[in-house]
């Protein structure tokens, strides 16, 4: 085996308690969303808004995050299975061949789904504790990015979301699937992440005081998508029907938000904004 090849075969279960199994990936998952709790918390408040309000808008994140991105693999990736497995598709259980049911977690997330669940679910929070969408959107957003890094080294622990196989004898073997060397596309999308990240905490605190409402979620949205779309042409696929595909699923869904991107960053404030400010 070449020297710049490593091989990856971890175990993606880092421990257990009788039946139940906690995996790298859900608590890599669950730090990212800690961190991100922490982070708002910290931009919100020091903007003048109490501790209750970061609580209760957490709560409203977290489900529409979570809701989002179940249905979202569901319905994007494998709608033919699932729609015919409703239970499946709400409870983290799977039905055995045998008739049985079999607790496995919520196996499956796609961050696309997550995102329209998140936007949903601000929108139903911004308008019962009347806040203005955008502003609480730029907060969102700043450290969604992180939580992404989190969630690709877990994938990576998974062995999934794997990249293609490289032409040449480097790369990541990733013995759970097949011994050719590949790309680590997740690897690839955790480090833009992470300068994205860094990207928009200086934007926001070179520019406080003096920022526009939509504007940190429009350059998040024109960041995280644009690296989205690139990345994906070395993932490999996730579902047969994108093998035909000349964009993958990935891609064709990061779209839309590139564009709501650059209109939300490059949008001219309304009427309504300049004589409110």
């Amino acid at each position: 085996m070449n020297l710049l090849t490593i091989i990856w075969n971890p175990d993606p279960i880092w421990f257990s308690i009788g039946s139940i199994s906690f995996r790298y990936y859900s608590i890599l998952y669950v730090a990212g969303l800690i961190v991100a709790y922490f982070i708002i918390n910290k931009l919100v408040m020091r903007e003048g808004q109490p501790r209750e309000f970061i609580d209760h808008f957490t709560w409203y994140i977290i489900i529409g995050l979570i809701i989002g991105a179940r249905l979202g693999h569901c319905l994007f990736y494998e709608p033919s299975y699932y729609l015919h497995h409703i239970a499946e598709m709400f409870l983290p259980i799977k039905q055995m061949a045998d008739g049985s049911w079999k607790f496995i977690g919520y196996q499956g997330l796609a961050s696309h789904g997550g995102a329209i669940g998140i936007l949903t679910a601000l929108y139903f929070f911004c308008r019962k504790y009347k806040v203005n969408y955008l502003w609480m959107a730029d907060r969102l957003v700043m450290p969604i990015p992180l939580v992404g890094v989190f969630i690709r080294f877990g994938n990576f622990m998974n062995s999934e979301i794997i990249g293609r196989a490289t032409n040449g004898n480097w790369g990541i073997v990733f013995e759970h699937v097949d011994m050719l060397p590949r790309h680590p596309a997740q690897l690839y999308e955790a480090f833009c992440y992470l300068i994205i990240f860094g990207l928009l905490i200086s934007y926001y605190h070179n520019n406080f005081g003096n920022l526009k409402d939509g504007k940190i979620f429009g350059l998040f949205l024109i960041l995280v998508f644009t690296a989205r779309f690139i990345i994906e042409f070395c993932k490999e696929v996730q579902s047969d029907f994108e093998e035909t595909m000349t964009f993958d699923m990935g891609q064709l869904l990061s779209l839309p938000f590139i564009i709501a991107g650059i209109y939300f960053f490059f949008r001219k404030k309304t009427l309504k904004e300049n004589k409110t400010q």
